[in-house]
Parts: C-alpha cells; sequence; structure tokens
C-alpha cells in the first residue's frame, strides 16, 4: 500500500499532529514534557531507523528487470519460467562489494556479489552469485576465517596486509582468486560493465526425470570496462557512490543495462570421472570442455522506490530452488544453502520473506508458518499444522531436484581428489592469458599490497603460491615486492 502524500501529518497510529516544529514544555523556557508523545515517537522510531548491516556485502544497489528465454533449454530442466522461447519473469538485482561497510566507497579492489531474485510462477527462485566465476576457498567451515582477515582487525580496527596475505598464504586455493582480483576486472568501472556468475554448481533435472549439472554466466551487454588503482583511488574519493549513481542514472535515461544469460551443462554421469573437482567453486570448467550456450536475456529497467525498504531489507538465499533447479555437493554452496536463510532471520527478522521485495510476485507462499516479529496475520483462521482434516494446503510429493547418489562413511571429508585437482594450474592458465601490460598491472597491484606486510616469512609464503601457479609470475612479483620493501 502506498502512502498518501497528502493530508494531514500523523502519529503512527494515525492521529493529527498538531505541531511539528515545537516540543511541548512546562512553559515558555521549561523542561520538556514526557507527556509529548509526537517528540517521543520520532526519537524512539529515529533509534531504530536502521537494522543491522550484512556481515559481507553491506554495500550495495539494486533494481528491477526481466528475465527472457531466448533459447529452448526443456531438455535440461523443467523449471516453469525457463519453459518456453520467450517467456517473461520478473528479477531483481543486487549488487554489492564483499568486504567493506554500509557507507563504503563502491569503487574498490573488491569481488562484486551479483545476487539475482527471479518472481517465478513456482515461488522465488535466488541465484546468488559474483562477478568472479570462482572464489578464494572452497570449504563454507573457513568462510568466517577468510572474512575476519578482510575485515577491521580486533586491535587496530583496520584492514591488515599482516592478516589477509597470512591467510592466502596459508591457503593455496585462493591463488586463482587472487589472480582474478588483483587483475584488471578487479575495480568493475561500474556495476553495468562487469559480468556475473552463479559461480558454483547447480543441478538443473528434466521432466523424465535426467540431472545435469550446470554453471550460469551473465555477460555485460555494455562491454567489459574497468578501472586502475589510481583512478579507482581518485573516483572513491571524489564520488563514493559512483556504481550505486552509475546504475540509478542509467535507468532514469532509459539505457537499460542487459546481460546475456549462458549455461554451461554437464551430464550428471560425467562429473564422477571429470579430470578435476567440477565442484570445486576455486576452479572453472573450460569452454573447450563444455561450450557455454546463450538460453536468454536478462535487463534491468526499473529503480526500486526506497532504497532501505528494497535494497537493505531485500534478502537472497541459495537455497530458494524451483522445481527443476536444485543444489550440487559443493561444500561452499551447502554451506551457504543455511547460512545466508540464518543472516536474513537475525538480521531483518523472521518474516523478511513478507516484505514486498522478497516475497513472490507470480504467486503466494502458503505455508504453515506463524506469529514472530512484524507477522501481518495473513493466515487468517487458517490452521498452522500439517497433515490436518480441514481445508489445507497439500505436500505435492515430488522434489524439487534429483537425488545424489552417494557411498562411504561420515565424517569432516577434503572434497574428492580428481586427476587434475590442483590449486595452482588455473591460476597460471589465467596469468598466461594475459597481456604484457595486463602482466604488469596485476604485478604492481599484488606487490603494493605484499610490501605491506610486516613479517618477510609471511610475503615470501604470499610469493610462493604464484611462483607455483607460473616460473615467470612469482619471479616477477618477488622482484616487484623486493623493490619496494627495499
Amino acid at each position: 500500500m502506498t502512502v498518501q502524500e497528502t493530508g494531514p501529518l500523523t502519529t503512527e497510529a494515525g492521529a493529527p499532529v498538531a505541531d511539528n516544529q515545537n516540543s511541548e514544555q512546562a512553559g515558555p523556557g521549561g523542561p520538556v514534557l514526557v507527556q509529548d508523545q509526537v517528540l517521543l515517537e520520532k526519537l524512539a522510531h529515529f533509534n531504530r531507523e536502521r537494522i543491522p548491516e550484512r556481515i559481507v556485502h553491506a554495500r550495495g544497489a539494486g533494481a528491477y528487470g526481466t528475465f527472457t528465454v531466448t533459447a529452448d533449454v526443456t531438455g535440461y530442466t523443467r523449471a516453469k519460467f525457463l519453459s518456453e522461447i520467450g517467456k517473461q519473469t520478473e528479477v531483481f538485482l543486487r549488487f554489492s562489494t564483499v568486504a567493506g561497510n554500509l557507507g563504503s566507497a563502491d569503487a574498490v579492489r573488491d569481488p562484486r556479489g551479483f545476487a539475482l531474485k527471479f518472481y517465478t510462477e513456482d515461488g522465488n527462485y535466488d541465484l546468488v552469485g559474483n562477478n568472479t566465476p570462482v572464489f578464494f576457498i572452497k570449504d563454507a567451515i573457513k568462510f568466517p576465517d577468510f572474512i575476519h582477515t578482510q575485515k577491521r582487525d580486533p586491535y587496530t580496527g583496520s584492514q591488515e596486509a599482516d592478516n589477509v596475505w597470512d591467510f592466502w598464504g596459508l591457503s593455496p586455493e585462493s591463488t586463482h582468486q587472487v589472480t582474478w582480483l588483483f587483475g584488471d576486472r578487479g575495480i568493475p568501472a561500474s556495476y553495468r560493465h562487469m559480468n556475473g556468475y552463479g559461480s558454483h554448481t547447480f543441478q538443473w533435472n528434466n521432466e523424465a526425470g535426467e540431472a545435469f549439472w550446470v554453471k550460469y554466466h551473465f555477460k555485460t551487454d555494455q562491454g567489459i570496462r574497468n578501472l586502475t588503482a589510481e583512478e579507482a583511488a581518485k573516483l572513491a574519493g571524489e564520488d563514493p557512490d559512483s556504481h550505486q549513481r552509475d546504475l540509478r542514472t542509467a535507468i532514469e535515461r532509459g539505457e537499460f543495462p542487459s546481460w546475456t544469460v549462458q549455461v554451461q551443462i554437464m551430464p550428471a554421469a560425467e562429473a564422477a570421472d571429470y579430470r578435476f573437482n567440477p565442484f570445486d567453486l576455486t576452479k572453472v570448467w573450460p569452454h573447450d570442455d563444455y561450450p557455454p550456450i546463450t538460453i536468454g536475456k536478462l535487463e534491468l529497467n526499473r529503480n526500486p522506490e526506497n532504497i532501505f525498504a528494497e535494497v537493505e531489507q531485500s534478502v537472497f538465499s541459495p537455497a530458494h530452488f524451483v522445481p527443476g533447479i536444485g543444489p550440487s555437493p559443493d561444500k561452499m554452496l551447502q554451506g551457504r544453502l543455511f547460512a545466508y536463510g540464518d543472516a536474513h532471520r537475525y538480521r531483518v527478522g523472521i518474516n523478511a520473506d513478507h516484505l514486498p521485495v522478497n516475497r513472490p510476485h507470480a504467486t503466494e507462499a502458503r505455508t504453515h508458518g506463524r506469529d514472530g516479529a512484524l507477522y501481518d496475520g495473513r493466515h487468517g483462521r487458517a490452521k498452522n499444522y500439517e497433515p490436518n482434516s480441514f481445508d489445507s494446503v497439500k505436500e505435492t510429493g515430488r522434489p524439487l531436484w534429483q537425488p545424489v547418489r552417494l557411498t562411504g562413511v561420515t565424517g569432516e571429508h577434503a572434497a574428492p581428489s580428481h586427476a587434475e585437482d590442483n590449486d595452482f594450474v588455473q591460476a597460471g592458465n589465467l596469468y598466461r592469458l594475459m597481456s604484457e601490460d595486463e602482466k604488469t598491472r596485476l604485478i604492481d597491484n599484488l606487490a603494493g599490497f605484499i610490501a605491506q606486510v610486516s613479517r618477510d616469512d609471511i610475503a615470501e609464503r604470499a610469493i610462493n603460491n604464484f611462483r607455483q601457479a607460473d616460473a615467470d609470475y612469482g619471479k616477477r612479483l618477488e622482484a616487484a615486492v623486493q623493490a619496494l620493501r627495499g
């Protein structure tokens, strides 16, 4: 419901406000009275205007738009929103940086979140990815440790190079993503000029019950544009809101940003014998093995009316699947299936999914969940348990995704090892794909940060990971760091 912008100003209970300029006093110049409930209501509400910011991805911007199917994928998935060419589905996309706080600058070296909500007729499908196809770690049990190194040190209150490089140096699996981050694409010029990726491997399944593993790619139609470290430092100081402003004003001008949507598809049976673990988030699937297939077009064409209500309170969870789509054994994804929903229940509240930006738009949610903060009573007299013998919503008996065959015993297992599993190969491949100018900027960016660490052993361990990826990579980085450290 839209609040009327005309008529008398009222209290939150709807009573008209007589004077909004002066608080009530015990005579002219006297103390303020506790009976001035307009004053107390305004101050109390103001004190509670902010909800806890996201621990990660706090700084963001969003917009609404559409996803349009452009290819027949019914042989791979029974998801209704992908069921026919030309079908359109409303979406909401939130972009973000990862490590910075809510008030931090946009133009910084950091991965960018690419969180997409499809308002489908089978419920909301959330695809929560980044602007990089890989990530720093393989297992969610390390995620709090990783983020702690990116955030403020408990003693200094600042991000510390020692913490960052100590963790990365002791986590060789991070070498691929770190190479991405300190390369040219580490600082996008805007949200419109970068790609998005689902990053994880997901399951698609068709009407016949066949399962496939898929990876999502969103290729920007505006072209890739990036900032150098010098350009970014200048822009971050001059306009901390640069990315958010660029997105909003482009849509206001009618220059609607779009992305070509592609998927890589692997028949489920091929995963076990693939040359490396296809569920490892630190690796990409080479396009020669599984060529990307164009399936649709994503366009953003409407700005939120209220940033707090629609961007800050928006929630996304990788656990929000629809029939025909499901998870994979990716250990990072498995952890996120729990962690995201839990974060939203803490941060926004147990009824966050009732908010307009989060609730289904093409259907309605029918659950037996009740009560909690801000519950709106939408279920009326309906029973809140199942099974019951009254009129009630019923289970379908058909899972959203196909089961995965498992063997072995429970325990704290590392991910299964495949023939070519290696923490350094793909980082080296990425380095060797770069032009000489790109390599020089990469080395300069890495060296400038590594040179800040206080201990030689931390610096050497960090450099050695890049040496393992490519001998030239390590040699040039070592020389650059030594030159800066004297």
